[in-house]
């Protein structure tokens, strides 16, 4: 007992009336109230951004994956969602020269930078070296991890190119390629097809080192 008359008792119960009177109206089930529609417009941000050679304007929820801003908003459809969790590298797309898992990064992240999605790489009257390359090889069977395994070799062959190192890169002064060097890089791309060998053949064939 303090020397004021309270006792420990007092205390306790004083704190859990004070703490039920705090509590929000939420918690104590009622049902959260609807955004209107005015306030759900206050929450998006402009997006703009080049893909595919072409200027995008959107307005976007700011937790909008880049993946889900390119199939949902873009229609670009050829981006696949696989795991949605950075894992198989099916939503594979080629950011400023630079490839990324697409579901791991924000569209906002991404403002004022050049995209680039399976799309953009080639038509079917004019295909990309690399997607006919893939064709020649057979480099897929069910196709669906295809637009990122082809955007990810595209963009592999380009690192190897600009001297960037890997894992297993035995030389730093010396990149090349080399099987070990492709098979590393392009780990990261999941075909539960096993077509692995046929797209380390088409990659090869790409970067000049079978003409077959």
């Amino acid at each position: 007992m303090t020397s004021d008359g309270f006792t420990r008792r007092h205390i306790l119960q004083g704190s859990a009336v004070a703490t039920a009177a705090a509590v929000p109206a939420i918690a104590q089930g009622a049902a959260a109230p609807r955004p209107t529609p005015e306030q759900e417009r206050g929450r998006m941000t402009a997006v703009d951004m080049r893909v595919n050679g072409r200027d995008v304007h959107l307005q976007l929820d700011p937790r909008t994956t880049l993946l889900d801003a390119l199939r949902e908003h873009l229609h670009l459809t050829g981006t696949k969602k696989g795991c949605d969790h950075g894992q198989c590298g099916a939503c594979t797309v080629i950011v400023e020269g630079r490839r990324i898992n697409s579901c791991l990064t924000l569209a906002v992240m991404h403002e004022g930078e050049a995209v680039t999605t399976i799309e953009g790489l080639g038509t079917p009257e004019q295909l990309h070296p690399m997607q006919r390359a893939f064709i020649v090889h057979d480099g897929y069977q069910c196709g669906y991890c295809t637009p990122g395994q082809i955007c990810s070799a595209v963009a592999v062959l380009e690192e190897i190119a600009a001297g960037v190192p890997s894992h297993v890169t035995q030389d730093l002064d010396h990149v090349a390629w080399s099987d070990a060097e492709a098979r590393e890089r392009m780990s990261g791309n999941i075909c539960r097809c096993a077509a692995y060998p046929n797209i380390i053949a088409a990659m090869r064939d790409v970067a000049g080192e079978d003409k077959a």
